[in-house]
């Protein structure tokens, strides 16, 4: 991943010097712009522009992710392809995955970003080689679609996978097969490890979120609150909050940690939208934890503030349900993702 260009290698700015109103390029050159349109707000991070569009999928995005280090972004969704795409400069497509033989629900870089997860509707998973772009093995063991899927942070290479047919399976990316499978009643549509991988939580149909311990094999405790399909999950940076996103209109954190009080859930969020699509859509953390964000069905990004659960941003621009909206790792960069087959990258703060 080295070859890429930062955004400023070689690129040519021109000076620009004031000259009454009109602007003066550093060969002398004058053009009558008035000088307001250099007067934006001051720019907070090393995009190329405030706000960049990134178009090429065929069909809806369902899913898309930053890199752990923050350099690439991969999204896929209903044309079955996995795209790499630059963050920095042109946000060029460098690279397209091809192997799943139906719809990509989710996918997951592992925390060192040296392999891809993803998970499709032909009903496999798949562990994917990012320096490469090599499909390294399928996860194959579920009846049905598969619509979830979520990466150990630390130690071996596990990975949890939940499906339409109401299993959450635990697979281990360098070996084959299922290293364990927990039986739900309904269909999984969420999944995701707590932070040492001793526990799978998974979200569906039913409205509960269980939590499943890895050696008792069997199911914890359940945390109820949703009134409607649980369609992401995402544990805070920190381990001890679980991020919930359902089509009841709420976005929840949940205390996850092992003496919280029986009442868990600490936070209710609302602004967004789940629409007749009844699309799967994510939520996310930001880094610091201070700011959490969900997919929404009326084609606005929401970004809240975790602690006075005010929403911080509505931001337009998207034709279709954004399904997905991930924080970038370093820097105050928003990427969304959506039915109307756009990705954008948006400066906050």
């Amino acid at each position: 991943m080295d070859h890429k260009r930062k955004a400023m290698d070689g690129a040519v700015v021109p000076v620009k010097r004031a000259r009454g109103n009109e602007v003066v390029l550093a060969d002398g050159e004058t053009n009558g712009a008035l000088l307001q349109s250099q007067s934006g707000p001051p720019r907070t991070s090393s995009l190329d522009g405030p706000i960049m569009l990134l178009t090429g999928h065929e069909g809806e995005i369902f899913t898309a992710k930053f890199s752990p280090d923050g350099q690439i972004i991969a999204s896929s969704g209903f044309d079955r392809l996995i795209y790499f795409w630059t963050v920095y400069g042109e946000c060029e497509n460098f690279a397209v995955l091809k192997g799943h033989t139906g719809a990509v629900m989710d996918l997951e870089f592992s925390t060192d970003g040296g392999m891809l997860f993803t998970v499709s509707t032909d009903k496999t998973g798949a562990v994917w080689d990012v320096d490469s772009g090599t499909r390294i093995r399928k996860l194959k063991g579920h009846q049905t679609f598969v619509n979830s899927c979520n990466p150990a942070r630390r130690g071996p290479q596990l990975v949890c996978t939940g499906s339409d047919d109401g299993t959450v399976k635990l697979w281990d990316a360098r070996k084959k097969g299922v290293i364990q499978t927990f039986q739900n009643t309904y269909q999984v549509t969420a999944v995701s490890f707590n932070d040492t991988a001793e526990q799978i939580f998974s979200g569906g149909i039913d409205n509960d979120i269980k939590v499943w311990d890895l050696r008792k094999n069997d199911v914890l405790y359940r945390m109820r609150g949703h009134s409607d399909t649980v369609t992401g999950i995402e544990v805070s940076p920190d381990g001890s909050y679980l991020l919930s996103n359902a089509m009841d209109n709420t976005l929840r954190v949940w205390d996850i940690r092992p003496f919280a009080p029986q009442e868990r859930c600490v936070k209710i969020f609302q602004g967004h939208q789940h629409t007749f699509e009844k699309n799967l859509l994510h939520c996310s953390w930001s880094a610091d934890g201070s700011k959490v964000t969900a997919g929404s069905g009326d084609r606005f990004v929401y970004v809240w503030d975790t602690t006075s659960r005010r929403i911080l941003y509505k931001l337009p621009g998207h034709a279709g349900s954004i399904n997905e909206v991930d924080f970038h790792p370093h820097e105050p960069i928003v990427l969304s993702c959506s039915s109307d087959k756009k990705m954008f990258l948006g400066e906050i703060e």
